[in-house]
């Protein structure tokens, strides 16, 4: 029953912790506002005779009672809000019926002031004083013409007023206190636990401070080597996107070239490949200075004895001389005066064929770390295949440049001998007749369209309009297609595009037409072939193959005279002729 009671009095627990806060003050003020005021309700009839004044104080209790459940359901604002409009009006109507500024409820203004500091902040306790003192102020200009006092004013009144007051204000001061001391409580156990949290920080941050300084210079280092490992990668990836967009070697190598001198601060990067004979280097590629001068002028090394380059040219092997004063195979160029360390790999194909050597030069002593090596050589690598897919690229377009010249050829003459031998050159049709040409005619704009393969358009001096459009067989022009209007007109797209359509299929189909008599010549050719070959190989005797072979022929190629002669100059050999 007792738990019941304190969970009952208790005030509402929620997740804001000033929320909470201001709910615990307000919950006291209200049970200190029921509880007294419930008293003095109940009891100031009889003791005091003061009816009204309890009718206002039991107003006052029920509208605590109501902000109170206002307040359990989590709208705290809202219930001190309340709370202080319907207080601070009652009070505000007690004093105008009890005396104005004399009567005892002039002075419970302070306690809405109080309240109003409590709950809602200094900002709230301004607000009410600057309220209830312009009241005051109201009632004291017009004391004169306040009604009759329906609260008397006598000694014990104006004591027990007081002391009700005074007792709200304890309550509240109390209630703050309480607050207080909880908050100084909590904010005590919080330095505690922070000073205790603070030392261990402190001794940790001092085991860590040695730890700290030692792995200082590390992660220095080691972000260093990071950056510089980073930005070879990127220089990979762009060399490695240069190779896949470009094929020709005269753009792809000084690309190569100046990116890997960007991304690597390197004084000089060059690109030598092989002569046809192999007994040179030659530069091809090369970003500085003194490099173009080398180019202009054709610079080329000896194979295996001349510098770095000719000795890894030679070998096949890497070389790096690191100070190039103390290496005696260091070729001293004097296009290439600030050069202090050097490096050349090998280019090499699919195999292990040597076809060039990339050359890289630094101003700086010691300039290549086995991380260098190792992203040069990937580098390197990258390079000879770029330089392999280049030359493959350059055969493919040879080879399709000379296969589609053929094919060109081959479909010219296969058309005109398909043509000759159908005895048809092309069609004509006006109005309703239709004539087969046996021979070219001159068609306006012929030439033109056969050139360009564009469609000829032409106005005639008669009103009359035609087009001339080609006839394409897989991008070749094997003809044309001429159509006349007489009067003038212009030619719609989808018009064109419908003549095109129309002859490019026709063109498909008798191109179809010639494969097809072709094959059927072929296969009887072979067919001829294989019959004579048969019979002449049937014979043993010498005069029976001649023969045999000689009838064959004429026969088969008709109104000829066929003559087979063995031998020659002075040599007497059979020979057999047939008609």
């Amino acid at each position: 029953m007792l738990k019941f009671i304190q969970n009952f009095l208790a005030p509402p627990v929620f997740d804001d912790e000033e929320k909470t806060r201001i709910a615990s003050l307000l919950n006291s003020i209200l049970w200190a506002v029921i509880s007294i005021g419930f008293l003095y309700t109940i009891s100031a009839p009889f003791i005091l005779g003061q009816s009204f004044s309890a009718i206002l104080t039991g107003t006052i209790v029920i509208a605590s009672i109501f902000a109170r459940q206002l307040m359990i359901r989590g709208y705290v604002r809202a219930a001190s809000t309340i709370l202080l409009i319907v207080f601070n009006f009652i009070l505000i109507l007690s004093i105008v019926v009890s005396d104005g500024t004399l009567g005892a409820s002039y002075f419970s203004l302070v306690l809405t002031t109080v309240i109003a500091g409590v709950l809602l902040g200094s900002r709230g306790t301004f607000v009410i004083a600057s309220i209830n003192t312009l009241i005051g102020l109201g009632v004291l200009l017009f004391q004169d013409a306040l009604p009759v006092a329906l609260i008397p004013q006598s000694p014990l009144t104006f004591f027990s007023s007081l002391v009700v007051y005074v007792f709200f204000i304890a309550a509240l001061l109390g209630a703050s206190a309480r607050g207080f001391d909880r908050l100084l409580q909590n904010f005590r156990s919080t330095q505690q636990a922070l000073t205790l949290k603070n030392a261990e920080l402190q001794q940790f941050s001092a085991s860590l401070e040695s730890t700290i300084a030692a792995r200082t210079a590390e992660l220095d280092a080691a972000n260093t080597r990071n950056m510089r490992r980073a930005k070879q990668f990127e220089a990979i990836s762009e060399i490695s996107r240069v190779i896949t967009q470009a094929h020709n070697l005269d753009t792809l190598l000084p690309q190569i070239t100046q990116l890997i001198s960007e991304q690597f601060q390197f004084y000089h990067v060059g690109v030598f490949l092989f002569d046809n004979n192999r007994e040179y280097a030659v530069l091809i590629a090369a970003n500085s200075a003194g490099g173009k001068i080398m180019l202009d002028r054709g610079h080329k090394l000896r194979i295996g004895q001349t510098g770095i380059v000719g000795y890894v040219a030679s070998a096949g092997l890497p070389r790096i001389a690191l100070d190039t004063g103390a290496d005696a195979i260091y070729f001293n160029n004097p296009d290439l005066p600030e050069t202090r360390s050097e490096m050349a790999l090998p280019l090499l194909r699919k195999g292990g064929e040597i076809v060039g050597v990339l050359d890289v030069q630094s101003t700086e002593s010691n300039a290549f770390n086995q991380e260098d090596i190792r992203t040069l050589a990937t580098l390197a690598d990258q390079v000879s295949i770029a330089i392999e897919n280049s030359r493959l690229f350059e055969d493919q377009q040879r080879i399709l440049r000379e296969t589609q010249s053929i094919y060109n050829r081959d479909l010219r003459e296969g058309w005109i001998r398909y043509t000759r031998g159908q005895k048809i050159s092309g069609i004509k049709r006006r109005n309703l007749k239709s004539m087969l040409l046996n021979t070219p005619i001159e068609i306006p704009g012929a030439l033109e369209a056969e050139r360009s393969g564009n469609i000829y358009k032409k106005k005639e001096e008669n009103g009359a309009s035609l087009i001339t459009i080609p006839i394409k067989l897989r991008e070749q022009v094997v003809g044309v297609l001429n159509v006349r209007a007489d009067e003038d007109r212009n030619w719609s797209n989808d018009e064109l595009d419908i003549l095109t359509a129309i002859v490019e299929r026709a063109a498909l189909s008798v191109e179809n037409a010639r494969l097809l008599e072709e094959s059927r010549r072929v296969a009887e050719r072979e067919h001829v072939i294989g019959e004579i070959s048969t019979k002449i190989g049937a014979g043993t005797q010498i005069e029976d193959i001649l023969r045999t072979a000689v009838r064959e022929l004429g026969t088969h190629i008709g109104g000829t005279q066929v003559t087979v002669e063995i031998g020659g100059g002075e040599l007497v050999s059979p020979s057999s002729t047939h008609e």
